[in-house]
């Protein structure tokens, strides 16, 4: 299954930063997805930054919507980066945060950014 995905905030603070490029950050963002998911999410990440255009990150995505014809709640756990103005992730379904008729789900995936804060996003169900 897959689908794109449409960042509508992002709030980024840094926490620790040494003036060079070189921080942490904690992102909360905000997303709307279509395609195989349909529903919005919110997003938290703790990004390390090498260089200004340098990072990794991991996070939670509470995503609320409908899942191949299924509605409810599951939460993602991301594994990121961010390198040649791109980000990246592999995620996978926090075992057990289904809720409503997504209980049970089991799954992971990945996205690629595109242009203007559009990703493209694909995701297997397991369970």
């Amino acid at each position: 299954m897959d689908g794109t995905f449409q960042i509508t905030e992002w709030d980024e603070n840094a926490y620790n930063d040494s003036g060079d490029g070189v921080k942490k950050s904690h992102a909360k963002i905000k997303q709307q997805y279509s395609g195989a998911i349909i529903g919005a999410s919110e997003l938290q990440y703790l990004m390390s930054y090498q260089s200004a255009t340098t990072a990794v990150f991991v996070g939670f995505e509470v995503v609320n919507g409908v899942i191949d014809g299924k509605s409810g709640t599951i939460t993602l756990q991301h594994n990121g980066k961010f390198e040649n103005g791109v980000a990246s992730s592999e995620f996978s379904i926090v075992t057990g945060s289904g809720t409503g008729e997504l209980a049970g789900v089991e799954g992971n995936g990945s996205f690629r950014s595109g242009a203007a804060g559009q990703a493209s996003y694909q995701l297997t169900l397991t369970a």
